[in-house]
């Protein structure tokens, strides 16, 4: 458990974390007080908020996960782009204008950044954003060309009148995906009153803000008429995910398994459920509402509702802590993967249990009690 405290923190009295180590091993580029190159996205910090520090991502590569998988990267070629990755630094403020338009572009700007001092190693943990290996404090930031702007996020980011909520729905609806409306907020680009987002606050907004308006329109259609077992694994990340015919409930179980990346000796449990409103913040932080999404995305494109049960196991292959995005995309995979359909909710556990390679799970579902004992329509 002092893992999951520390997240490489130094806790252990270790002079080195290990797994800081690995990073550091892959962060093989000159450090320099200047970069001239690419810079796909932007990064604001949440330390001392509403003064947040901040500034460009600067990589030569897209900042895109779905991009990664397309090229069928293992989890040390994304290591080995997060610790070359260099994170700008400054009172975001500051730079207000050329994070906007790097935030804008549909493809990523080429920059021209001056740091006060050369960058310096300096990785930091977070269960939500990925991790990136390099920092600086920015000095001069110019953006070099023009932003090239799709037209739909053109125009969401001009209505000033539009809120955020809004925002976010009609640029989803108009094919912006989750991760090009993280950076827009972060950046400062949505809503009536616009600011200056922290990046982790960002990414879960924005799932929890997607996910919520997609099971708005579920909580409106048919229940599905039999049960349904699916699963997907990513990077030691195994989610099984059960749908149980009825109105809209969700639950998520996640196990971290001995000796894995936060875990120790001992294994750490946790999990959290709602009907159609969430109360508070999950404790399972951004990862439940990656998996509520891909969930929810499922169910509003077969135009049907249910409960849904879902299981994440994490092992020890997932030794580097990549952010949420991992949840998001094994529970898409796991979610477009042909699923089994089950006769009875017993048998859909079974199931369950065997994918995910152990039963006792079960003792930690407050919805699978329920769902023995509720009568709904569906029972007569």
């Amino acid at each position: 458990m002092q893992c999951i405290q520390c997240k490489g923190k130094g806790l252990c009295g270790l002079p080195v974390c290990p797994i800081t180590r690995r990073f550091h091993a892959q962060a093989d580029i000159k450090l320099s007080a200047s970069y001239q190159g690419s810079a796909p996205s932007v990064f604001v910090g949440s330390a001392g908020y509403p003064d947040v520090r901040g500034g460009p991502l600067l990589v030569s590569d897209s900042d895109h996960p779905p991009d990664w998988l397309a090229k069928n990267f293992g989890i040390d070629e994304i290591v080995g782009i997060r610790a070359r990755t260099i994170r700008g630094k400054s009172p975001a403020r500051q730079f207000t204008g050329g994070l906007q338009e790097i935030a804008l572009s549909a493809k990523p700007l080429d920059v021209d950044v001056a740091f006060t001092r050369p960058v310096a190693f300096s990785l930091a943990f977070d269960g939500t954003v990925a991790p990136v290996g390099l920092s600086g404090d920015v000095q001069k930031l110019d953006v070099v060309g023009s932003a090239s702007v799709a037209r739909v996020v053109d125009r969401v980011t001009s209505d000033t009148d539009l809120g955020a909520t809004g925002a976010c729905i009609e640029l989803v609806q108009g094919g912006t995906d989750v991760y090009g409306i993280a950076k827009l907020m972060t950046a400062g680009l949505l809503g009536r009153r616009r600011h200056l987002v922290p990046t982790r606050w960002a990414i879960t907004a924005v799932d929890d803000t997607v996910s919520t308006s997609l099971k708005q329109g579920i909580a409106r259609l048919s229940p599905i008429d039999e049960y349904r077992v699916f699963s997907g694994e990513l990077f030691g990340n195994r989610i099984v995910c059960i749908l149980a015919p009825g109105d809209w409930k969700y639950e998520m179980i996640e196990v971290w398994g001995k000796q894995t990346l936060w875990a120790g000796d001992t294994e750490a449990i946790v999990q959290d459920r709602e009907g159609m409103k969430k109360q508070g913040y999950s404790p399972i932080s951004g990862a439940y509402y990656s998996a509520r999404l891909a969930v929810a995305e499922y169910l509003t494109g077969i135009r049907r509702s249910a409960r849904a049960i879902v299981i994440r196991h994490i092992t020890s292959e997932y030794w580097a802590p990549l952010g949420t995005w991992v949840i998001r995309e094994a529970a898409r995979k796991a979610m477009s993967s042909p699923y089994v359909p089950c006769e009875s909710l017993e048998v859909a556990v079974r199931a369950a249990s065997a994918r995910i390679g152990f039963p006792y799970w079960q003792e930690h579902s407050t919805l699978i009690p329920e769902l023995r004992t509720q009568r709904t329509l569906f029972s007569f």
